[in-house]
């Protein structure tokens, strides 16, 4: 049936060919064959061996697998084996990695797996919400989680939040009975239940029309998955960075190449030269490094509550300058909590403690309740319980809460005052009740007390107002000040705060009469409560991270503005009233340049209709942001899919948004998406570090090479040498330097441009002093050599030796680019430390394998020799640090 909304329920339920009774499970299991099991369409994960082919397509792998080809043409397998060691090792690791990504964001998903009751054959079954099938009767209620489109076929006080699905924060009444238009909006289909949304009160019963990718979210999901991905900033400036070294290779080979051919140099030793230069400039461990340096990032941000789905989204997360953020469960807890009392005419008291426990007490102004403030409190918060559908109570594992947020709210705010529901109930035991119901606005109980009966209300002020003649006061009741109550609950709601009034009163109901809102009148008005979704207890210090890390935070919700401003204000997201912008404002802008300028003003966007929030990435986008953005809904999931980073929230997300996004949050927590700004960081500095490491050790070697080919001296290191220089003894230390921790500083640095080179001017000017000092020293060495009358394999041996001396005095040069070493414990990173010695152990124990000393040819040397090639690698140090030491200076200026 194309439109089950604008058919009565009956002739839904035998178009599905469907009973009261619901399907048989035989029908159940046949149906299930044909549509196929009720799950959101997932973009299908490549496969292993896919996984490992991936690993290959890289620029920089293509320039070393041509270095291979090139040692295999001049008959030197020995270079041509070790590249591709590195090119095997290289895609083993990131294979692993992405595959263990795939593998967490699996068990993320099998974690929300919901479970639905349905009638079978007369019996209500609970069953596995992906074995759903079109035609099965659906039972609802109050925090259930629709699992499938459905037509209603009864409603009582049935309220859907449909906000993952519509955007629209305030939740929908349904209606059983209503036949609407053909072409009735989605919001407005009130005689319909759709997939994803969420049972906030009330009761129903409904037939499934859509499952999977028929329903409205599978449409959504459709939409948007298999979409080209935003680019990773980290992939960019490593394809930028690749393509600047395969260029330079090329011409310094061409050049040298030239100049050793007019030196009458035989050909395959100008080949063997451009193999040696290929070697030294490109940095083999560098892809290994960089996949190390992710993935340990990644295990870092999982015990931070930040799951990972793609490997690149750890470095992505960290070079956001804009964090666009959901203010409902990830700047706040999600859950109502009563705040405020207000007694009439008296200053607000407050109400302390966590939203789920009854923890937490009442603090007045003056200090402490009075007698008479007793008796007031104690008369509101009967009321608050009585007129009240909710359930709070204690079991084993905790508290239980059941029934409506607001209600539960008043349970927990009832409890903090020493006021139990199920006491009182045993006390006054309820004669009537009067249900809420969104028509009413308010609920009431009738309930038998020692004097007679008494009525307890609750609900909207403007509906209780007339009800009542007097008000609560410590003397007793006062006549009614109506426009004194309103100023009072007005000035909560300019807080942010949703009000609800409290009122009783006494009455006898008479034999056959049915309680009901006739008998209302004439009622005390006890007092308001101000309700408000409160902060998260870290939000507010991980904005000022934000801030102090120079990282824009703007709140786009749906929520009104008044409770937007509010929770901005305390949050001190914004301060001037101009810096909120709500979405119908939005709709004014029609040009992108008018809505540019509106956008680059706000801090908080309020009444922000599905659409206009990927409107407002995109228009950060074009001010110049590298935008993060958080969401839970599937109408996020267009923003999610726009944004550099998206982020996702594990607990209470739809699977649309989970599979749209990079990141996903196991706490929805906004403090967590802070923390993984700081371990992004963290990983790109790392990932700098190596590189810093290894493209300094590489000019080191080209710039030795240039000198000898200038002095006319031979290839100071053979082909394999620099490969085992490279891969073997380096390769340990850029994998442990990837294991850096935290410098501690990272959240007080700016963000890094997004059109920032990786190789920047200080790294350009940091390698070209250690290279000028490696280099330059490591010449001085082998020509001496020469000159002393060693042979050339002597001769090359000690250029070897100190060259890796080098390398494990540098590692420690490339832990920070600007603090001292000094102040660098080396400790903190103790695989460091182990394996440079590991470095060094290696290399001696080559000296005295037979086999590998007469591949690499090299040759023990003594202990006393060692220390002298000591001496002249422990310089690099001292210049490094006096590098340092100048460049903070003159920062302090």
């Amino acid at each position: 049936m194309p439109a089950p909304h604008a058919a009565p329920a009956a002739e839904v339920l035998r178009a599905q060919r469907s009973s009261g009774n619901g399907l048989s499970q035989a029908e159940a299991a046949a149906r299930l064959r044909r549509y196929g099991r009720n799950t959101l369409p997932e973009s299908r994960p490549p496969g292993a061996v896919r996984l490992f082919l991936r690993q290959f397509a890289s620029p920089l792998i293509y320039v070393l697998a041509f270095a291979a080809l090139v040692s295999l043409f001049i008959h030197d397998p020995s270079d041509a084996a070790f590249i591709a060691a590195v090119l095997l090792v290289n895609a083993v690791i990131g294979t692993v990695q992405e595959y263990s990504a795939q593998r967490a964001a699996t068990a993320l998903r099998q974690l929300v797996v919901t479970r639905s009751r349905v009638l079978r054959e007369g019996e209500i079954h609970e069953v596995d919400s992906r074995e759903l099938v079109p035609g099965d009767i659906l039972f609802l209620e109050s925090g259930d989680r629709v699992a499938a489109d459905a037509r209603l076929l009864t409603a009582h006080d049935l309220e859907v939040d449909e906000s993952l699905l519509t955007g629209e924060s305030q939740p929908v009444f349904k209606d059983a009975d209503r036949v609407l238009e053909a072409d009735s909006a989605l919001g407005d289909r009130v005689n319909m239940v759709f997939a994803g949304t969420l049972v906030n009160r009330g009761r129903g019963r409904a037939v499934v029309v859509a499952t999977a990718m028929a329903t409205e979210l599978g449409r959504i999901a459709a939409d948007v998955l298999g979409k080209p991905l935003t680019r990773a900033p980290l992939l960019v400036r490593m394809e930028q960075f690749t393509r600047r070294v395969a260029v330079l290779v090329a011409v310094a080979a061409v050049l040298l190449a030239a100049v050793a051919a007019a030196r009458g140099m035989p050909f395959d030793e100008i080949f063997m030269l451009a193999v040696a230069l290929a070697v030294s400039a490109i940095p083999e461990g560098l892809p290994v490094a960089l996949t190390v340096a992710l993935a340990i990032s990644m295990r870092r941000m999982a015990r931070r509550n930040v799951i990972v789905r793609r490997l690149v989204a750890v470095e992505a997360l960290g070079s956001c300058t804009c964090i666009a953020t959901d203010k409902t469960g990830t700047l706040t807890v999600n859950q109502l909590t009563a705040r405020r009392i207000l007694l009439p005419g008296r200053e607000p008291w407050e109400v302390t403690g966590s939203s789920r426990e009854p923890d937490g007490s009442i603090i007045v102004p003056q200090g402490a309740l009075s007698e008479g403030d007793m008796v007031l409190l104690e008369r509101l918060c009967q009321a608050a319980v009585l007129a009240n559908e909710g359930l709070i109570a204690r079991r084993d594992h905790g508290w239980v809460r059941q029934g409506d947020a607001v209600d539960v709210a008043l349970l927990l705010m009832a409890r903090k005052a020493g006021v139990v529901q199920s006491e009182l109930l045993t006390a006054w035991p309820v004669i009537a009740t009067i249900p809420f119901e969104s028509e009413r606005l308010f609920s009431a109980s009738l309930n038998r007390v020692e004097d007679g009966q008494q009525a307890f209300v609750k609900g909207a002020l403007e509906r209780l107002l007339p009800m009542c003649s007097t008000m609560a006061a410590s003397d007793g009741p006062v006549v009614l000040d109506a426009a004194l109550v309103e100023a009072q609950a007005q000035a909560l709601a300019e807080q942010g705060y949703r009000v609800i009034a409290l009122a009783a009163g006494s009455l006898t109901l008479k034999a056959g009469e049915v309680f009901s809102e006739e008998h209302l009148r004439g009622l005390t008005l006890l007092g308001l409560v101000g309700l408000i979704d409160p902060l998260r207890p870290e939000a507010r210090a991980a904005v000022v991270d934000c801030r102090r890390a120079g990282i824009r935070v703007v709140m786009v919700t749906g929520d009104h503005p008044a409770t937007a401003w509010a929770i901005a204000r305390e949050l001190e997201l914004a301060e001037d009233p101009e810096q909120l912008l709500t979405g119908p404002r939005l709709k004014q802008a029609v040009e992108e340049a008018a809505l540019d300028r509106l956008v680059a003003r706000a801090r908080v966007f309020a009444r922000v209709e599905p659409a206009q929030k990927l409107d407002i990435v995109r228009s950060l986008q074009r001010n110049g942001h590298f935008v993060a953005v958080s969401g839970d809904g599937a109408n996020d999931a267009p923003a999610l899919k726009a944004a550099e980073v998206g982020v996702a929230m594990g607990r209470n997300g739809t699977d649309v948004a989970r599979e749209t996004a990079d990141i996903v949050l196991s706490d929805d927590n906004f403090a967590s998406i802070v923390a993984g700004v700081e371990e992004g960081r963290i990983a790109y500095a790392n990932v700098r570090k190596v590189i810093f490491l290894l493209i300094s050790t590489g000019a080191a070697e080209i710039l030795l090479f240039v000198l000898a080919l200038l002095a006319a001296l031979p290839l100071p290191l053979l082909a394999v040498q620099l490969l085992w220089l490279n891969l073997v003894t380096n390769g340990i230390q850029d994998v442990a330097l990837a294991f850096e921790p935290a410098e501690g500083d990272e959240l007080r640095r700016p963000p890094r441009s997004p059109r920032e080179p990786i190789f920047d001017r200080l790294m350009v000017k940091r390698v070209l002093l250690s290279a000028l000092v490696m280099g330059g020293l490591t010449f001085v060495l082998y020509q001496w050599l020469l000159q002393q009358g060693f042979s050339l394999d002597e001769a090359r041996n000690g250029t070897l030796m100190l060259m890796v001396l080098f390398e494990n005095v540098h590692v420690f040069n490339s832990r920070s680019e600007s603090r001292s070493l000094l102040r660098h414990s080396p400790l903190r990173n103790p695989l460091l430390l182990f394996g440079t010695a590991a470095a060094q152990l290696v290399h001696i124990g080559a000296m005295y394998t037979p086999w590998l000393s007469e591949v690499l040819r090299i040759q023990p040397i003594s202990l006393e020799h060692w220390l002298q090639l000591l001496l002249p690698a422990a310089s690099l140090l001292l210049v490094m640090e006096l590098e340092k030491f100048l460049r903070a200076r003159r920062r302090d200026r």
